[in-house]
């Protein structure tokens, strides 16, 4: 069996060769091959420490390494959905892509029975941690393992630290204060367990997941233990959450859902007469504003917040059918991308066509909103 160490790095790639260290120092197996995930913004400084200045050539020469392959073609990117790098991971766009990224490269090398993982999430934002940990939690196999590398408080963010040498080496402490040995540094690898809940999913199901987000993986993991659908609408946050993914939504999208909803099966019903009827207007802003008031909305039905919450209809015009369409395809949108498709296809808006009328509407599901 091949062993591969997988780990995250941010802007202390020190993490990588203080895992080779320990996992030299400890005897645990060695991996023959070495994978980073890790952002644009950090590869410069995972290269230049380890391979212009030689950090990691010194720790095999010092140590004697067994050796593995790790060149800068085994430094994974995180890719946003068109094929982007990410710079940074602090925007929630960037969180999602890399949750995503991490997941598809735990899946992919989880598939191959004749590797066994060492996963070693110290390096990286916290969240790239935990989404890895959780791909993990996901994909992992019996044969696999889950780490964390941490050094003494002396040493940690030393910026000359990267092994414990064999002889005594003095550098520039942490903060620029000071001096340390590095040969006094102790470098701990605590193995972490984990749940492993590959084990409890069909693998049908399994194979289906290659080209899932993390949110859909979520969804389609809880929806294998989950009974009834169960559905929870938060107005003030303006969201969806089913199967413990939360699906965020524009007040008017939320106003238009939960306006939808409540009708029903019947759903709504835009025949020829449909623009002339004031009260589907009516409807959707008394829905809309108990979720936000922008004016730009109001003006889209010829009124004014202050008029239409005075009950001044006067000026009111009735919904255009221009206005159904692109906002149903919005929320079917952003439900298809969070949510695995069988609950999808349950919460989704549907249309059907009935001669010269067309109908829309969701499915009858048990739904608790919170204000």
């Amino acid at each position: 069996m091949k062993n591969i160490l997988l780990s995250t790095t941010g802007e202390s790639p020190q993490v990588l060769t203080e895992t080779l260290f320990a996992l030299h120092q400890s005897g645990r197996p060695f991996p023959e091959e070495i994978y980073v995930i890790t952002t644009q913004s950090s590869l410069n400084t995972l290269t230049n420490g380890l391979f212009r200045d030689g950090h990691l050539q010194a720790l095999r020469d010092e140590y004697q390494l067994p050796d593995f392959k790790f060149d800068e073609s085994h430094i994974w990117l995180i890719e946003d959905e068109h094929g982007e790098y990410i710079d940074d991971a602090k925007s929630i766009k960037d969180q999602t892509s890399m949750a995503n990224f991490i997941t598809r490269k735990v899946y992919e090398l989880s598939q191959n029975q004749n590797v066994s993982i060492h996963a070693s999430l110290a390096g990286g934002r916290k969240t790239m941690a935990f989404y890895f940990g959780y791909a993990m939690s996901m994909f992992g196999r019996e044969q696999d393992t889950l780490s964390h590398v941490f050094v003494d408080d002396h040493y940690e963010f030393v910026r000359d630290f990267w092994f414990p040498t064999k002889q005594t080496k003095w550098v520039t402490g942490k903060n620029e204060q000071g001096e340390v040995d590095l040969s006094q540094a102790t470098v701990t690898l605590a193995e972490i367990p984990f749940v492993r809940m590959r084990s409890f999913v069909e693998p049908s199901l399994l194979a289906s997941m290659s080209n899932l987000s993390f949110s859909q993986t979520v969804g389609m993991l809880n929806a294998t233990h989950d009974g009834e659908l169960q559905v929870m609408i938060n107005i003030s946050a303006k969201l969806i959450s089913v199967l413990g993914v939360d699906i965020k939504l524009t007040a008017k999208e939320l106003a238009f859902y939960i306006w939808l909803m409540k009708k029903g099966t019947d759903g709504l019903v835009v025949d020829r007469y449909f623009e002339d009827d004031i009260t589907h207007s009516i409807g959707f802003l008394d829905s809309y504003c108990s979720i936000a008031s922008d004016p730009r909305v109001y003006n889209t039905f010829n009124t004014t917040p202050e008029d239409f919450k005075e009950g001044e209809h006067s000026t009111l015009k009735g919904m255009e059918k221009g206005f159904i369409q692109p906002i149903c395809s919005n929320i079917n949108s952003k439900l298809r991308k969070e949510l695995p498709s069988p609950a999808a296809d349950k919460l989704e808006i549907k249309s059907l066509s009935e001669g010269t009328e067309q109908r829309y509407y969701t499915l009858s599901l048990a739904v608790s909103v919170l204000i």
